[in-house]
């Protein structure tokens, strides 16, 4: 009776696939302008960024910070004064969330507004 009541259980978790939640897919570098170009993101707790098509990007964490933004070599790159080194980060997406994962594994998400 409890393996029947067992197998019954783990049948009703089984998930079909068509209702599984949608997996995070690797943009490449046509990809990553596409997505981002004159797009906002809200990253959580009132933080957010946009990303102008000229390559500056403004991010917003209480207070305006201007940097530049640029794809190369297939990753989303940014400096930010008044440091003028690049840092890239690998970007995936899921729907309207965008993943940006660094160097070192680091991963910030954010969500892409209408």
């Amino acid at each position: 009776m409890k393996t029947g009541l067992v197998i019954a259980l783990l049948a009703g978790l089984s998930i079909p696939t068509g209702a599984r939640a949608e997996e995070w897919t690797a943009l490449g570098g046509p990809e990553i302008r596409a997505a981002l170009e004159g797009q906002k993101l809200i990253y959580g707790d009132g933080v957010w960024q946009t990303f102008q098509a000229d390559g500056r990007t403004l991010y917003n964490a209480g207070r305006d910070s201007w940097g530049r933004w640029s794809v190369r070599d297939a990753q989303y790159c940014s400096t930010w004064p008044p440091n003028d080194l690049w840092t890239c980060y690998d970007i995936q997406r899921q729907g309207q969330m965008i993943r940006f994962i660094g160097r070192g594994g680091d991963v910030t998400d954010g969500r892409l507004v209408d």
